[in-house]
């Protein structure tokens, strides 16, 4: 690896988004079914930011920031307006255990708490990895629910829903 950039996602990073979360869709089923439309649905409508994580123009990894459901919101315990949903996380196949996922959420925590915000995600809990990674981050557990769609293994999906650790910011300013 070069040099790991977390950085804004522009129109141009796209098909490489979309490339890499082709070998997550091979690898882990994440999307369950793929998109019929992957730029799209890399887009959704309450999306508030965009980031991906490259090494030179390759594109290893991609977080949205995006408006919460008032489920998630619920399951939390705190009012939609307070809090932004993490969604589209995901890394390539061939970039994991390299830490870019932990400084893909570190980007979204810092840019949530500089908005007044406090992110929240949902997890199927049958994505183990992801789980043991957002509990190691300092995410905390708060609550599941049923979905309402099938696992790629044929399973009533059961999801998980965190909170975010509270963001400090490093001495000296920001990270």
């Amino acid at each position: 690896m070069n040099a790991l950039t977390i950085r804004p996602r522009a129109d141009d990073d796209v098909r490489g988004c979309v490339q890499a979360l082709a070998t997550v869709h091979a690898a882990d089923r994440y999307p369950v079914d793929w998109p019929v439309d992957p730029e799209g649905w890399l887009t959704p409508r309450s999306m508030l930011h965009a980031w991906v994580a490259v090494d030179g123009s390759a594109v290893l990894g991609h977080l949205v920031l995006a408006r919460p459901g008032e489920g998630l919101a619920i399951a939390v315990g705190l009012p939609s307006r307070r809090l932004v949903s993490v969604a589209r996380f995901f890394v390539s196949a061939g970039a994991r255990r390299r830490g870019v996922a932990v400084r893909l959420l570190d980007k979204a925590i810092e840019v949530a708490a500089a908005d007044g915000l406090r992110p929240v995600l949902e997890v199927e809990a049958g994505a183990t990895a992801a789980i043991s990674l957002y509990e190691r981050a300092g995410w905390r557990y708060v609550a599941s629910s049923a979905a309402d769609w099938i696992t790629a293994d044929g399973r009533l999906a059961h999801m998980r829903s965190y909170i975010a650790p509270s963001y400090v910011a490093p001495p000296g300013g920001q990270a």
